[in-house]
């Protein structure tokens, strides 16, 4: 009788452990689907637009042709700020540096290759972006209101601005850029850099299309491709 009790007693400690392996191996799969989910996520998730200043993608990506037709939004952040800077300021500390207006000359040249007959410039109300667009075009208008285009909201004070078969320049920041770029589907490409262009296509039934970014210091490689 008592070989039969200490028997019966000895059975559920195997099926403890076996259901004990069974727990481990049930979150050990469980971690790897979650693994797996994380990394497809990261793979396929857009990170940024493409670059344009990559061999001839200013023509492969439909950017000169559609530039050239006046379809196009392009936003482009000021040259370097002397409030964040060490650099000698051109003028008030709200503005560019002397090294940022020198940039600005040059991004300026480089948008006048492409032609600007077809482009209206505006700029938001700061100091930095009115010097920006002064330097690269030898004027600046601002955009109205006293606030810069930014925000959820953007595409549709886009929209109220750009006219039928001309381009819409906004000389802008970097947050309202990003804030673009979120609304175009990518939520977590990288930040503007000073200079820094961001072209977008506005389809027939006004809607947007990420064409590409340019960062300034690529524009004398990707003219050379035209």
């Amino acid at each position: 009788m008592n070989r039969v009790a200490d028997m019966i007693l000895a059975n559920p400690q195997p099926k403890r452990s076996r259901l004990k392996r069974l727990r481990k191996y049930r979150l050990h799969l469980l971690g790897i689907s979650v693994t797996a989910l994380l990394l497809t996520g990261f793979l396929f998730w857009p990170s940024s637009p493409l670059d344009l200043g990559v061999g001839n993608r200013l023509v492969t990506s439909g950017v000169l042709a559609s530039w050239r037709e006046g379809e196009l939004v392009v936003l482009v952040r000021h040259e370097e700020r002397c409030d964040r800077s060490a650099n000698p300021c051109f003028g008030p500390a709200d503005g560019l540096t002397i090294n940022g207006t020198e940039r600005a000359v040059e991004l300026g040249k480089a948008f006048d290759s492409l032609g600007m007959s077809l482009t209206d410039v505006l700029s938001s109300p700061t100091t930095r972006t009115a010097q920006t667009s002064l330097f690269m075009f030898g004027k600046t208008e601002l955009s109205p209101g006293p606030l810069a285009i930014c925000g959820d909201a953007m595409g549709g004070e886009i929209l109220g601005h750009k006219q039928p078969g001309r381009n819409l320049m906004l000389i802008t920041h970097s947050a309202c850029m990003s804030d673009f770029q979120t609304s175009l589907g990518f939520p977590h490409a990288a930040a503007a850099e000073y200079g820094s262009a961001l072209f977008v296509k506005v389809l027939p039934n006004g809607t947007f299309k990420a064409m590409g970014t340019m960062n300034s210091e690529e524009w004398t490689a990707a003219l050379k491709q035209l």
